[in-house]
């Protein structure tokens, strides 16, 4: 495997862990689902419900809302986000995707295609904060948020119906016999020949598992044998000719590369083709178990003992150095605000004075201004805002620069103004008045999801003037 490869996808990996799923949200979302409320579970893990089991009821009846309600409780919204599929290079949620929790046979209008609990993440246009819904699709009465997104109907690349174990708490302890290691490639490495196997290890495929999960893919439609597709990634497939031996056993008779996607035949779930990241996380020492979300944690290592997290880089009031006329000057949180320790407050008055005027500014101040605007932990604020952890985000600010800082203009307070404004713009999506090229009601200079930079500026100009006034 290249070494390049290989550090690209788990430096990836490796920041996803830390940032995408924070352990607060983690720990809220397992408290309330274990006192039952699923709904205030995946409300800590960013997961907007429209599920409305009473109308559910009514139209589908008491025995099939029962049904509904009993995965809902066993629903860990938290270990859900914790395994959605991601794209690179920032590792955020793969956008526009609707995918099956779990199917209902026997229950719907047409009995070929049953209602799904599925969950969708918004199109990249109208992310904010990464949330995701929960819903459930009648495909003989589509819901209302069908029509603005570009996959409503349920995916059939990402099954998370045939891979319960990676949402269900109550299944999570399967995730080892789910998974596979790099070297256990078994007899499916003999029937893929040199290159494809060479292609497979570079990628990191889970081969030891094709045959296994190809025949549950096939089961899961009636069959006893047939032929699976399995992507590659960008255009590269093959075709897995799959059947059962006289043991009862899935195994693959023949592997060829396929140009372009054949059409008709099943798609291996991506979860089903990949090596899980954790596994080689774990692998590399790149991560501890005390680091995975604690579900995975006992699946993949278990014994092992959680360990308190890590105390914090830097705590509130603690004062930095900074080298000011040839002295180590202290600066420090004074009354919830960021100040230089060894000034006295006339003379940082006649600094600052003299700062606004044009005179070259102190450097205590100096390095005060360049915290409110472009702080050395911007790059972590940046990705917590990324991942929607916005509490998180504030609290790195806070432990900085007070809870009674005001923000100058720069790069820390556009990336937090960002989130205000695409909150505002998924609001509109979520209430159907957000579509591609057109905001109903909203200015044309609006248009595009995001305030322009030139009426940002125009607005703060005109806060300028009016607090100087």
């Amino acid at each position: 495997m290249p070494t390049t490869t290989a550090n690209g996808r788990l430096s990836l990996w490796r920041r996803v862990r830390a940032y995408a799923v924070p352990p607060s949200m983690i720990e809220t979302a397992t408290a309330r689902r274990e006192t039952g409320d699923w709904a205030g579970a995946c409300a800590a893990a960013r997961v907007d419900v429209d599920v409305d089991l009473p109308a559910v009821s009514r139209r589908h009846g008491r025995e099939f809302a029962a049904r509904l309600r009993a995965d809902l409780r066993r629903l860990a919204p938290d270990l859900l986000r914790w395994h959605l599929p991601r794209v690179a290079p920032d590792g955020l949620l793969r956008p526009g995707l609707t995918l099956p929790l779990a199917r209902y046979d026997g229950a719907g209008a047409d009995a070929r295609d049953p209602l799904r609990l599925v969950v969708r993440t918004d199109p990249a246009w109208a992310d904010a904060g990464q949330r995701i819904s929960l819903l459930l699709w009648d495909p003989a009465a589509p819901d209302a948020a069908a029509h603005r997104h570009p996959h409503p109907a349920p995916s059939r690349r990402y099954r998370l119906d045939l891979h319960r174990h990676l949402w269900d708490a109550s299944r999570a302890g399967e995730l080892p016999d789910r998974s596979t290691a790099p070297a256990d490639f078994a007899d499916t490495a003999d029937v893929l020949g040199g290159r494809l196997r060479a292609l497979a290890e570079e990628r990191r495929c889970a081969v030891g598992r094709w045959a296994e999960e190809a025949g549950i893919l096939l089961a899961d439609g009636g069959a006893t044998a047939g032929s699976v597709v399995v992507r590659l990634g960008g255009r590269g497939r093959l075709v897995l000719d799959v059947a059962r031996d006289e043991g009862g056993a899935w195994r693959i008779a023949e592997a060829r590369e396929a140009r372009g996607a054949p059409a008709g035949l099943p798609v291996l779930p991506d979860a089903a083709t990949w090596v899980p990241p954790d596994l080689d996380l774990l692998a590399a020492g790149l991560v501890a178990p005390h680091d995975l979300h604690p579900l995975v944690a006992s699946a993949l290592a278990p014994g092992h003992r959680p360990e308190p997290g890590a105390p914090p880089a830097g705590r509130a009031g603690e004062p930095g150095v900074v080298e000011c006329r040839g002295a180590l000057h202290r600066i420090a949180q004074v009354d919830g605000v960021l100040t230089p320790l060894d000034h006295d407050p006339a003379e940082l008055r006649r600094e600052e004075l003299l700062a606004a005027l044009g005179g070259p500014p102190l450097p205590c101040l100096r390095a005060v201004d360049a915290a409110h605007r472009s702080p050395a932990c911007l790059p972590g604020v940046q990705e917590r805002l990324a991942h929607g952890d916005v509490e998180g985000a504030l609290d790195v600010v806070t432990a900085l620069l007070g809870p009674r800082a005001v923000l100058r203009e720069g790069e820390l307070l556009d990336a937090l103004q960002a989130v205000t404004e695409r909150r505002t713009v998924h609001g509109l999506f979520r209430a159907g008045l957000f579509e591609p090229g057109r905001l109903r009601g909203v200015p044309r200079h609006h248009q595009s999801g995001r305030v322009a930079p030139s009426y940002r500026r125009a607005v703060r100009r005109r806060d300028r003037e009016a607090a100087t006034g």
